[in-house]
């Protein structure tokens, strides 16, 4: 079918020649037979890079009347930078319906002027579920005329903790409309949306749930995890070409990485919820331009980037769902074209492929990280065709050509490749010259060459990521590369270390050491665990209830933090600091009698120091 057989309007069919589009994809194709002559309920299950935007978009159009200043569509997207991209398609597909008026709203924008628009007569609003339940509880806009409501990415704004939101929105809205759930992943509660808020939905899809993309290949590498950034520089040093997003779990980190690469002399950013609307438009800007090579981001804030040709996908860390592991490669081989996404693993996770290669129904190909001669041999190549196919400008370099013709005149054509070539050359040579391999070649889902630790320590007690490594650092009298993936909860925190490092921080357990007057407690972890049992505590139980812990606790506490009584840390306190010196001042981790707040200064500890390392 193409788009002229559709019995698709005629100015949106104009709109659309002109933007290039030629044929359907499966998930238009689809969308455009059912909706455009029936007022039904819809499920469409597609990747990102489908085309969905006009699968919805276009038949949502041809089903208003832009003559009547009411809303009569709603699309609801996880993120600003989603809304933002699906409002302008919008716009692009109805620019020769006269009157036609799209309006997107999203958080850390003016609502003032958000209002204004809906109110000046806004036929379609795109928006964030947060902002338009403020929107609603303003009285600022009517959803009574809605004809049409899109959730599009559902499983992502559930991921994301919408639920609520997404409950009371539909609840606004007309019994008659007609609902589109668009999602790339079928997880239960998206299920339950369906069942809840569609009448009996058809259910279209470009392919199996939750599968991959067919035009990506999934590649990974094992690693130890103190190898895990030298891993991915390698990755990159041996794409010279990449154009890509490297995901990571945290935003900490995400700029972390990003930190590291731009050091490092790489084209290289940072997209993560920290960062104020202004600097995420800017690093966005910059992306799309391609005057940047490489985006690090977390999942929440990559969702909605809408860019072509990347090349790449990179998971830095594989992601914690592993559904989500389909919306981060679905990032590259977008529209037809080819794209490549890699896993960094370390042998703990390597198992964690196979759950993936069953959701996506995908193989996974093992590859050995590059070693120094290969990177240097596809460097080279790349710098080789550069030179080659690089453009002249005759004009611009014509008075400059004598002089330097004169200064190369003794050199032959070989010499003069080689000295080019050594020029451009000789820092990757440099750094790959006695490059170690960084394959774990025993990693496997048993590997047990790295120890997963519990802390009881968070956010809670001050600590973010690098304070609590600068911590562990100390007390266990161990470098900075021997700590990693460190993941700071409220109330407790985990980290890894090498096997052989697991029995300095045991040894803690039988000192005397404390932390603003919680001693510190180390249990090495069995597995991954979430904060917040059923009813929102820590790991195996309550800060607030829930696992099995009692009300109040921290693990298995009470009130207090690890194992603790009536609002004490570890089996009490001790008014003193390293070693628990009571009454002795304030030493390592001890707490600073002062109203001036948290500081975190670095003066060497000592049992009967009067200042802190970490004073509060």
């Amino acid at each position: 079918m193409t788009f002229e057989e559709s019995g698709l309007d005629s100015r949106l069919l104009q709109a659309i020649v002109e933007l290039g589009y030629e044929t359907p994809t499966p998930i238009q194709e689809q969308t455009l037979a059912k909706l455009l002559t029936q007022q039904i309920d819809v499920v469409g299950l597609a990747q990102t890079g489908t085309g969905k935007t006009a699968a919805f978009g276009l038949p949502m159009l041809h089903n208003l009347d832009s003559d009547e200043k009411t809303i009569q569509g709603l699309v609801l997207s996880p993120t600003r930078e989603l809304g933002v991209q699906i409002s302008k398609d919008l716009e692009k597909f109805g620019k020769h319906m006269k009157g036609l008026k799209v309006v997107a709203v999203y958080g850390g924008s003016s609502i003032d002027k958000q209002i204004k628009d809906i109110r000046s007569g806004a036929n379609v609003v795109v928006a964030t579920p947060g902002r338009l339940v403020d929107l609603i509880e303003r009285r600022a806009i009517d959803l009574s005329n809605v004809k049409i409501a899109v959730l599009d990415e559902a499983d992502e704004m559930l991921n994301m903790g919408f639920k609520e939101d997404l409950d009371f929105i539909l609840d606004k809205t007309p019994k008659t409309k007609n609902t589109w759930l668009f999602s790339a992943t079928m997880p239960q509660e998206v299920s339950r949306i369906s069942k809840n808020y569609m009448n009996s939905p058809l259910e279209l899809s470009a392919g199996k749930k939750n599968e991959g993309a067919d035009t990506i290949e999934h590649k990974y590498y094992v690693v130890q995890a103190r190898n895990r950034y030298l891993a991915l520089k390698r990755v990159v040093d041996h794409n010279p070409d990449i154009f890509g997003i490297i995901f990571c779990r945290t935003r900490a980190e995400t700029q972390e990485v990003a930190d590291n690469l731009i050091k490092d002399g790489y084209s290289a950013d940072a997209l993560h919820g920290d960062l104020s609307q202004s600097q995420r438009d800017f690093v966005m800007k910059r992306f799309r331009s391609r005057t940047l090579q490489m985006l690090v981001a977390t999942d929440v804030a990559a969702r909605g980037i809408d860019v072509n040709d990347i090349t790449h996908v990179i998971n830095y860390n594989l992601p914690e769902e592993t559904e989500n592991y389909t919306h981060r490669s679905g990032r590259t081989g977008r529209a037809g074209k080819k794209g490549v996404s890699i896993a960094i693993v370390t042998g703990r996770d390597a198992g964690r492929i196979k759950d993936i290669e069953r959701i996506i129904n995908k193989k996974f190909t093992k590859h050995d990280v590059p070693n120094g001669k290969d990177v240097c041999e596809k460097q080279l190549l790349h710098l080789v065709t550069k030179l080659h196919t690089a453009s002249v400008n005759e004009a611009e370099i014509e008075e400059f050509l004598p002089k330097a013709m004169a200064e190369l005149a003794d050199l032959s054509k070989e010499e003069l490749v080689k000295r080019i070539v050594a020029e451009e050359f000789n820092r990757f040579l440099a750094y790959y010259q006695n490059s170690p391999d960084l394959n774990d070649s025993k990693g496997d889902a048993g590997n047990s060459r790295t120890t997963r630790f519990f802390l009881n320590l968070g956010e809670m007690d001050g600590l973010n990521r690098n304070s609590l490594k600068d911590l562990l650092m100390e007390v266990a009298s161990v470098e900075a590369r021997m700590l990693f993936n460190i993941e700071v909860k409220n109330a407790f925190s985990f980290f890894e270390t090498e096997t052989v490092l697991a029995e300095k921080f045991l040894a803690q357990n039988n000192e005397e050491v404390f932390f603003n007057d919680r001693k510190l407690s180390f249990e090495v972890s069995q597995k991954r665990s979430r904060e917040g049992g059923s009813g929102g505590g820590g790991y195996k139980g309550g800060f607030s209830g829930g696992g099995s812990g009692r009300s109040s606790g921290g693990y298995k506490g009470n009130g207090g933090g690890y194992k603790g009584g009536e609002s004490g840390g570890y089996k009490g306190r001790s008014e003193g600091g390293y070693k628990g010196r009571e009454g002795s001042g304030t030493g390592y981790a001890g707490r600073k009698k002062s109203s001036e707040g948290s500081s975190f200064s670095k003066p060497k500890y000592s049992e009967r120091s009067s200042s802190s390392k970490y004073s509060n």
